[in-house]
């Protein structure tokens, strides 16, 4: 894939560390497959505690339909929204099941949904291999945001309040 104005070339380890950064304190995202007739159903879903390095990792229960969704067609969005930032990944998922894996990401929250611990049967991982990643940063948080905006309405200048990129993982 070539670079074009609306995903520039930027250096995958650059990329990979910026979204690291934007998404490093979020617990919680939406996850986003494909359903029945080909409608989209996004989800709340606990992000596991994991350096990221374009995979994401999640537990489910074997029998859901988020499951059977990554089954039938692998393309999902993961969303996370911060106080001053957005990241919007893009990628295929896959069940996985590796008790290994499994015992490596557990963690006091996952037990809130998972009482039997990692082995319980019917416990599988979903993992997220993204591709590409599309933030919007506003360094300086909502006070920034609030003063650009104030900026833009007294000049009669286009918003500029952060930052968007593209990154290809």
């Amino acid at each position: 894939m070539s670079p074009t104005p609306e995903m520039p070339d930027t250096p995958r380890d650059e990329g990979v560390a910026k979204v690291a950064e934007l998404i490093k304190d979020v617990k919680v995202c939406m996850l986003t497959t494909t359903g029945a007739a080909g409608r989209l159903v996004s989800r709340p879903m606990a992000v596991q505690e994991v350096e990221f390095d374009g995979d994401l990792w999640f537990f489910a229960e074997e029998d859901s339909s988020k499951v059977d969704q990554v089954r039938h067609g692998a393309h999902v969005n993961v969303a996370f929204a911060s106080g001053d930032s957005w990241v919007s990944v893009a990628g295929d998922a896959e069940v996985v099941r590796d008790v290994a894996k499994a015992k490596e990401l557990w963690n006091p929250g996952v037990e809130a949904w998972f009482p039997d611990g990692p082995e319980a049967p019917g416990i599988v991982l979903v993992k997220v291999h993204a591709d590409t990643a599309e933030y919007w940063d506003t360094p300086g948080g909502r006070a920034a945001t609030l003063l650009s905006y104030v900026k833009s309405r007294a000049t009669g200048q286009p918003y500029s309040g952060g930052e968007n990129e593209t990154v290809r993982l």
